[in-house]
């Protein structure tokens, strides 16, 4: 059987049964490779003078930062710390006067340096990019190595050691800085959060005057504010040692009971002729001072989060987020007439977290 050819024609001849010839696709063609980034800036000597002054402003960074160490453990505040006739006050001034210049050198010597290196040394280059899939093919990671090659070789930072040995030693006090910064918390309290320097016989006076006072010296529905007679300077004595004194008509206060399970230890009655009581001044949340007292309900409230005691009952917790009531400070007269302490607190004063130090 012969083959059946189709009609002589102006067009191309072919043998019936065999596809034509399709057209090549529109998106077929290699699109030409762009041309190749540039990575070096194009005036080399103004690129030489930028690269050695963004050096000296990163080691002007390292330099101001280890002064900012060394102003901050060498230029004491605290009042136990400083020599004889100096003032803390100015201390303090001085302390903040030098921290303070000493990191806005480090600070603007590393951003001015930064801010140079990318507008004289780095070319401008624009790239656009489509958006893709989130996923990425083994060949958008490949292209993405290569193009992060060609960044860092754009950025100047391999090939110029000099920039990228200053950078490095300029981060290096601001690195280390934290570490010092930690001094500020101390030791660990261990257990000295657990007690006060209150003890048997030591005389209760008023903040500020420091005045002694005898249980006659004030009338009912009075508060004030008393501290360990001798401890009037030492910050960390007040820090645990401060009490507010009341005083109440006979009658008012209830003192609750301390239980062992069902067994009865103690009344809590530490006070001076059942109206004078002694509780702890540092609210048993998170430390704030318990200041306000309300004459008529016998509240005595946290200005902090508004915590509320009931002083008729043993500063037991009748409102706010404390946890357990402000400790109660056994009161004495001493020999003299003056109240004093008859002991320390019986329970740790402060927050509850305090107790596990």
């Amino acid at each position: 059987m012969s083959e059946i050819e189709e009609p002589t024609g102006t067009g191309p001849r072919r043998v019936i049964g065999t596809p034509s010839p399709a057209p090549a696709a529109v998106d077929t063609a290699e699109k030409p490779a762009g041309p190749a980034l540039v990575t070096d800036p194009p005036d080399k000597a103004r690129a030489s003078r930028a690269e050695r002054l963004v050096a000296a402003l990163f080691v002007l960074a390292f330099v101001a930062g280890c002064g900012f160490i060394a102003a901050y453990i060498g230029l004491e505040v605290g009042s136990s710390n400083l020599p004889a006739g100096a003032n803390a006050v100015d201390a303090a001034f001085r302390s903040n006067l030098a921290l303070g210049l000493a990191l806005s050198v480090v600070l603007l010597a590393l951003g001015t340096g930064s801010m140079i290196w990318v507008r004289h040394l780095t070319p401008n280059i624009e790239i656009a990019e489509e958006r893709h899939e989130l996923a990425s093919a083994p060949g958008d990671r490949a292209a993405f190595k290569a193009e992060f090659a060609d960044g860092a070789a754009i950025s100047q930072f391999t090939k110029r050691p000099l920039l990228r040995r200053t950078l490095l030693l300029a981060t290096v006090p601001l690195a280390l800085a934290p570490l010092v910064l930690l001094r500020d918390l101390g030791p660990l309290p261990g257990t000295s959060l657990r007690y006060t320097v209150w003890r048997k016989g030591l005389r209760a006076v008023t903040l500020g005057a420091l005045n002694p006072l005898r249980p006659g010296d004030f009338q009912p529905g009075s508060m004030i504010t008393m501290i360990p007679e001798g401890f009037q300077d030492d910050a960390d004595a007040l820090a645990k040692a401060g009490v507010i004194l009341i005083k109440f008509e006979p009658g008012q206060l209830n003192f609750p009971d301390r239980y062992n399970g069902s067994t009865l230890i103690a009344s809590m009655n530490w006070s001076i002729d059942n109206s004078l009581i002694a509780y702890s001044k540092i609210c048993t949340h998170v430390g704030c001072p318990v200041a306000l007292y309300e004459q008529t309900t016998h509240h005595i409230l946290c200005p902090c989060h508004q915590s509320t005691f009931d002083a008729t009952n043993g500063a037991w917790v009748i409102f706010g987020p404390a946890a357990r009531p402000l400790p109660q400070l056994p009161l004495m007269v001493d020999s003299d007439g003056y109240l004093a302490a008859a002991s320390d607190f019986p329970q740790p004063v402060g927050p509850s977290f305090w107790e596990r130090g």
